[in-house]
């Protein structure tokens, strides 16, 4: 039998993380010749288990900016704990001007959260989560301040092992 090569399936490579642009910034510098117009991409990754990163990426090219936003949030991804698809504790993650509220839900509420909070919470693997947000409306704020909130997170076996004590002391 003849070995060929053109017959054998391969396997699509799925991408690690899901990707998504935030928001892509319009920036104009005035020089002596007129106008320089670049673009700022704000873009959020993750691979929906806990995973998840954020980067911006500046070019004179709307898929370069996005490219290298991608590149960069590669670089700065964090963990966070969930336990049942929702956050183990509420915590307010600030960063900037901006607050953001975040509150564990029950199972089936899905992700009540606008905006770039969304996103995040939906590429972090969270998917029972109530929120809000207070103060700045900036992309870019909302984005770091959710980041912040969740990586304060602490599971309850995180807890136990800080103070030294067993899980079922410290749900009491």
């Amino acid at each position: 039998m003849a070995y060929d090569s053109k017959n054998i399936s391969r396997e699509e490579k799925k991408p690690e993380f899901e990707e998504r642009v935030i928001h892509i910034g319009r920036v104009s510098k005035t020089v002596k010749g007129g106008k320089n117009m670049r673009f700022a991409a704000l873009v959020v990754i993750g691979d929906r288990n806990g995973r998840v990163g954020k980067g911006i990426g500046k070019s004179t090219e709307v898929p370069d900016a996005i490219r290298k936003g991608i590149e960069e949030a590669k670089k700065n991804i964090i963990n966070v704990s969930l336990v049942n698809g929702t956050i183990p504790h509420e915590t307010i993650g600030e960063y900037a001007a901006a607050h953001i509220v975040m509150k564990p839900a029950a199972g089936g509420t899905g992700i009540i959260a606008g905006g770039p909070v969304r996103s995040v919470c939906e590429l972090a693997g969270v998917t029972d989560i109530r929120t809000k947000s207070i103060g700045s409306n900036n992309p870019n704020n909302m984005v770091n301040a959710t980041l912040a909130g969740l990586q304060g997170l602490k599971s309850i076996e995180e807890v136990a092992k800080l103070r030294g004590k067993t899980i079922d002391e410290i749900k009491k």
